[in-house]
């Protein structure tokens, strides 16, 4: 039996991988490798290239590599391309995660984890912010994921199906035995540019909004360490395994820093003084969005093992000079 993980060449996908590789796990990871790449994913690994939407070749792969589990990362992710671009998001997020589902359903698959995130609870009224509380997106990204969400909780009341929906906050750092990291060119992940900005991969940092009701101005979000985000996949995999019913989860530590803050830890950590640009706000940011955590460390006794923001930046600053390294060997 195996299990197969969508996305599997992206950032949260591939530590995943990792994990479940090194807990012994039968591992397929399905990418196209439009923003993935080929060498994150552990060499136990077995690489189909292809879409999620391709339900043939989705459904070959349950069958021929007896698929008893679909971890599903695959998708789109930056709140400002979805507002720009709200049609692609809810083809990649939505209409794909569907035609996934179904072939989930029709080849048996019986346990099935989400990525989702943190946008789909919007402006929340109050902080922490738990699993109880209204959804409300505010942009396209937020809205694909919770119309998923929304089928998920449909097909598993009709079908013998068991989900975790894992609700991420903002995913930051890299593996700690520098296998791999946060790779995509251009990314928007606050601290992944910062660190670029730290080490000359960028001249400046822009800081979106310096007027939001917060106790700098600046947006204040929950910092999860992909290691430990990646373990918390595995954990709901144990628990489905285990008999567990569906359940929706946050996953974060519970505790905000604003931009400002992290760009302090970024200077404090690298020893280089930030070029910091202010701009306007962006389209579909919400002042603040802090987890409340408490049920995934109950229901998967999940622990944090990372929760330490001057680490995750010290192991962002780690990769990207690594990732120097490999692009250069790359281009020799």
């Amino acid at each position: 039996m195996s299990i197969l993980v969508t996305g599997g060449a992206g950032y949260i996908g591939s530590h995943t991988v990792w994990d479940l590789v090194d807990n012994g796990e039968s591992v397929v990871v399905l990418d196209n490798l439009a923003t993935g790449f080929r060498w994150a994913i552990a060499p136990e690994a077995k690489l189909v290239e292809g879409d999620i939407g391709d339900q043939a070749l989705v459904d070959r792969i349950i069958r021929d590599e007896k698929v008893e589990a679909i971890i599903h990362f695959a998708g789109s992710v930056v709140v400002p391309d979805s507002v720009a671009d709200p049609l692609g998001y809810y083809l990649n997020n939505t209409v794909k995660s569907r035609a996934l589902i179904e072939s989930a359903v029709r080849g048996g698959v019986k346990a099935f984890i989400f990525s989702s995130t943190a946008a789909v609870y919007g402006m929340a009224e109050t902080m922490p912010v738990d699993e109880r509380a209204a959804t409300a997106p505010i942009s396209p990204y937020g809205r694909s994921k919770l119309m998923t969400e929304t089928m998920l909780a449909d097909t598993a009341a009709a079908h013998p199906l068991s989900y975790v929906v894992l609700r991420y906050f903002n995913v930051a750092g890299a593996d700690p035995k520098g296998r791999v990291g946060q790779s995509t060119r251009g990314a928007t992940h606050l601290i992944k540019v910062a660190a670029e900005t730290a080490l000359g991969k960028r001249s400046e940092i822009e800081v979106f909004g310096t007027d939001y009701p917060t106790p700098d101005g600046t947006g204040v979000r929950d910092y999860i360490h992909v290691t430990d985000l990646a373990r918390a996949h595995v954990a709901a995999l144990d628990y489905l395994r285990r008999g567990g019913g569906s359940l929706t989860a946050n996953c974060g530590y519970g505790r905000g820093y604003s931009v400002l803050e992290v760009l302090d830890s970024v200077q404090r950590v690298s020893g280089k003084r930030l070029n910091i640009r202010f701009g306007p706000r962006r389209p579909g940011d919400p002042a603040a969005i802090v987890a409340e955590a408490s049920l995934i460390r109950r229901q998967f006794d999940w622990k944090p093992e990372r929760d330490d923001l001057d680490g995750i930046v010290r192991s962002a600053l780690a990769w990207e000079e690594q990732l120097d390294r490999r692009n250069q060997r790359d281009n020799d």
